[in-house]
């Protein structure tokens, strides 16, 4: 009994899905021949959907490398290259190349010469086509923190400062010698740095030697007759070789009394800084007996950096203040510019002339000196922070319509307050970028924008001018996670390098033949070092496992 209800069940539900299939299939002929009708009496209804029906065309300028080795194999098997229209973008194929070795061009689609990769396409119209330029998205540039700013027209007035050491004015100085042979009989200027004017007595000597030369002149004054005129002359001229002046002449002449003693006087204001004369003593014609330095003006010894010395000149006025006279300023002068280069600090020395009628600044003494800048003529200045030092060259890179960014070689002149003058390379009005500009360089290299930039820069400077040995390329050093290993290519991870100027990233290296470790695998942390030539990208020299690596010992 069971299983006749069985066998009925089975055979009414396979009468049911017969019935259910036939209605199905009659409902999709009657729809189908509804819809040749329609199409029928419209015909510009499927012309329009004719015409919406192809995709839309693929933008290659915010392609990455993935995507561009993908478009030339696609090229590959549609037989296409350079000169050809790509129909899945729309535009024509200028060339291939390989984005780790920049300038190389080819134009046939296929695998890298240099790496293990595919090449890249380059399309007109899109980023790099011109080969000097550049393209970030708008999401990238909000990402890094992009800032441009316009180039501004402005007079750059650097404020140029130096530390200085007082010292003496040795162009006001005086030196008091004796004359004739004699002895100290009194002193009235007893101790070094007193403070003396000028005509002030000094000293009394004690001259033998004068006697008998005074004595004849006045023996000559007192005879009779006529023509005594040489005679008295000959008895001056004695006198006067004797080593008295003028003025001692005349006392003689006019009291009619021998002056064995003569007082020595200060020839200057200022203040004596040697006294080498003592009571008692005997002098000698010639010898020094007292040293005295003027007080109205001082020199200040300083050292300025030789990048700033083409700012400063002879007569440039200067302002000075001192951290004992904390509330006095002090006017002077440039008076020299010693030709005095300083090896380790790279300075030249300058000398300042102060004005110090007060007698407050003395020798020793730190004074901070401000220079007054020259007139300076208007000029194109950019944010100092814009500028890119290459070693080579001074770059900076422009921000243009579309996203595009292409570096220019600029020549660069002062620097002050945040400001750079630009002699040449920049126009007023051009934006710069301000910040993320490293990236943007690097991207640039990459590229071979920057490569062409430097090629284009030689071949104008030196057309016909031999090719040049190539030098040693530098090395540089870093540690690095091994994120990928694609034959001899490593996909890295590493911190900023200072001697590149590079931030941190994650970038391709070459692996060289016999650098060192061949056991390298993704995961491991490695010391690596490596060069950047002229026309590649990077190439590890020398690789190593990091001390810390955790993935040592782990089996491969």
């Amino acid at each position: 009994m069971k299983l006749k209800i069985i066998v009925i069940s089975l055979i009414a539900a396979g009468a049911l899905g017969a019935a259910g299939f036939g209605v199905y299939r009659v409902g999709m002929q009657r729809g189908m021949t509804m819809s040749s009708a329609d199409a029928g009496a419209n015909p510009s209804v499927n012309v329009a959907a004719n015409a919406a029906a192809p995709t839309a065309m693929l933008d290659p300028s915010n392609w990455g490398i993935p995507e561009g080795e993908a478009a030339t194999r696609r090229h590959i098997e549609n037989k296409l290259k350079a000169g050809e229209i790509d129909p899945m973008t729309g535009r024509k194929i200028l060339f291939y190349h390989d984005p780790m070795v920049p300038g190389k061009n080819f134009e046939d689609p296929g695998k890298s010469p240099f790496m293990n990769m595919m090449l890249v396409p380059s399309y007109a119209g899109s980023d790099g086509a011109d080969g000097s330029s550049v393209t970030v998205s708008s999401r990238i540039q909000q990402n890094i923190g992009l800032r441009t700013e316009a180039a501004t027209e402005g007079v750059l007035t650097p404020e140029i400062s130096a530390v200085g050491v007082i010292a003496w004015n040795e162009r006001d100085q005086a030196t008091v010698q004796a004359r004739a042979i004699g002895f100290v009989e009194k002193l009235h200027v007893r101790a070094t740095f007193d403070n003396v004017r000028k005509g002030q007595a000094l000293l009394d000597l004690y001259v033998p030697d004068w006697v008998a030369a005074q004595e004849d002149f006045l023996a000559v004054g007192r005879m009779q007759g006529s023509n005594l005129a040489p005679l008295k002359d000959a008895a001056r001229s004695r006198m006067r070789q004797a080593g008295m002046d003028d003025g001692q002449i005349r006392l003689v002449e006019s009291t009619g009394k021998v002056q064995a003693r003569v007082t020595i006087r200060a020839p200057i204001d200022g203040v004596v800084t040697e006294l080498m004369a003592r009571e008692g003593m005997t002098v000698m014609p010639g010898m020094t007996l007292a040293r005295i330095y003027g007080t109205a003006t001082v020199w200040a010894n300083a050292e300025v950096p030789e990048s700033q010395v083409a700012q400063l000149k002879t007569g440039t006025r200067v302002e000075a203040k001192s951290p004992a006279l904390p509330n006095a300023r002090f006017e002077g002068r440039v008076q020299a510019l010693l030709p005095d280069v300083n090896p380790q600090t790279r300075t030249l020395k300058a000398r300042m002339e102060i004005a110090n009628t007060d007698k407050r600044l003395v020798p020793g003494m730190f004074v901070q000196m401000t220079f007054a800048p020259l007139k300076a003529d208007k000029t194109v200045l950019v944010p100092t922070e814009a500028i890119i030092q290459t070693g080579k060259r001074s770059l900076i890179m422009l921000a243009e319509e579309g996203g595009k960014f292409r570096p220019v070689e600029v020549v660069i002149g002062l620097e002050a307050n945040g400001k750079t003058e630009i002699k040449s390379g920049v126009k007023v009005g051009q934006q710069v970028v301000m910040s993320g500009q490293f990236l943007i360089d690097s991207e640039a290299s990459l590229k071979g924008v920057e490569a062409r930039l430097n090629r284009d820069a030689d071949t104008a400077t030196a057309p016909a001018a031999p090719a040049a040995p190539v030098a040693m390329t530098q090395m540089h050093k870093t540690k690095a996670h091994i994120e990928a290993v694609t034959g001899d290519m490593l996909t890295l991870s590493h911190p900023a390098i200072a001697s590149l100027k590079w931030p941190a990233m994650t970038m391709d290296f070459k692996l060289m033949p016999g650098s060192g470790d061949a056991k390298v695998a993704a995961g491991q942390d490695v010391d690596i070092e490596f060069r950047m030539p002229e026309d590649d990208g990077p190439q590890i020299m020398k690789i190593q496992r990091n001390k810390t690596d955790s993935t040592k010992g782990v089996a491969k």
